[in-house]
């Protein structure tokens, strides 16, 4: 009998969703059970908000750590929550075809955005999301939310809160988008880089990684890789919310990748916001020089509501914080 292949999990609605998805193509690809594995990590079990508990990385080092112990086989993480550097002794073996990766509103009374009243509350734990509705000039309240997606839509159906924003690709994967009340537009909103995406680990050199490799959807990875480039290049030049939407299209002569980005200031106020195309097959190339452009035209500065003075020296010591 064929082993199964032990799949990391964490407990969540919304990952063991991803992860279901997730094994069910790699029993149809390889013709081999799958295992969900429960994990459980920090973001899952502290209270605090992500900013305060070390951003990005809470929800995945758990699982990494299973891997390497040998406890599981593969990990599914939504791409956003995955750091930007490397991580010794796992590798990405694939990025399945691409979720939606806009933004959307759960409002009351079935509202958008621009019909909430001035004053009212608006939850979100991204810095991201907080910056870009700030920079709207709706006169919303910010403020912060943990939880899991029941959590955060029972703020709104309580009173508690007026209105949430969410990634549309978790409630697609929950079936729910019918409780969306708008679908945010790119213009207003970038979504963080590699929203909507899943990654699929295994242990670096394992035979698993090659095999998993029939999961990878080359547009996607494609586009994931430009814009985690971008915010690899500006965590080491600023610490304002950035957004980042890549996506591959048929150019004139061959497919292109084209790249827009956006650092602002936490309150919106300012912005650097810059567009760049380029070959999908140098996506990492394609995005490095658009963050290069963005700290010349002074995305460096956003952080302390600076004025932006074009071709600065970036500042350093950023810590990325995404939820």
């Amino acid at each position: 009998m064929t082993a199964a292949i032990r799949l990391g999990t964490r407990a969540s609605a919304l990952a063991v969703a991803q992860s279901r998805w997730v094994a069910d193509r790699i029993t149809a690809a390889l013709g081999r059970p799958v295992e969900l594995v429960e994990i459980t990590t920090e973001g899952d079990v502290v209270a605090h908000s992500l900013t305060q508990i070390g951003g990005t990385g809470v929800f995945v080092n758990a699982l990494r750590s299973a891997l390497r112990e040998g406890r599981i086989d593969v990990a599914v993480h939504s791409l956003k929550d995955l750091p930007t550097q490397p991580a010794a002794g796992v590798v990405i073996a694939a990025v399945p075809a691409r979720e939606d990766p806009r933004d959307v509103v759960v409002a009351r009374d079935g509202l958008t955005l621009a019909e909430l009243p001035p004053g009212s509350r608006v939850g979100t734990g991204s810095p991201r999301r907080a910056a870009q509705v700030h920079a709207l000039g709706l006169g919303l309240e910010i403020v912060d939310i943990r939880g899991n997606v029941d959590t955060r839509i029972g703020k709104v159906r309580s009173g508690t809160y007026d209105a949430v924003v969410l990634a549309r690709a978790g409630l697609a994967r929950l079936d729910r988008l019918v409780e969306a009340t708008e679908v945010l537009d790119p213009l207003q909103m970038l979504p963080a880089p590699g929203q909507g995406a899943l990654a699929v680990e295994t242990r670096d050199g394992a035979d698993l990684a090659g095999e998993l490799g029939v999961l990878d959807d080359p547009g996607s990875r494609a586009a994931v890789t430009a814009e985690r480039a971008v915010l690899a290049r500006l965590e080491g030049g600023c610490a304002a919310p950035v957004g980042a939407l890549a996506e591959v299209a048929e150019g004139e002569d061959a497919e292109e990748l084209w790249v827009r980005a956006v650092a602002l200031s936490p309150d919106g106020t300012l912005a650097v916001r810059m567009s760049a195309t380029g070959d999908p097959a140098d996506a990492l190339g394609v995005g490095d020089r658009l963050a290069g452009l963005m700290l010349d035209e002074g995305a460096g500065q956003l952080t302390d509501n600076q004025p932006i003075t074009p071709h600065e020296p970036p500042v350093t010591d950023c810590e990325r914080q995404e939820a």
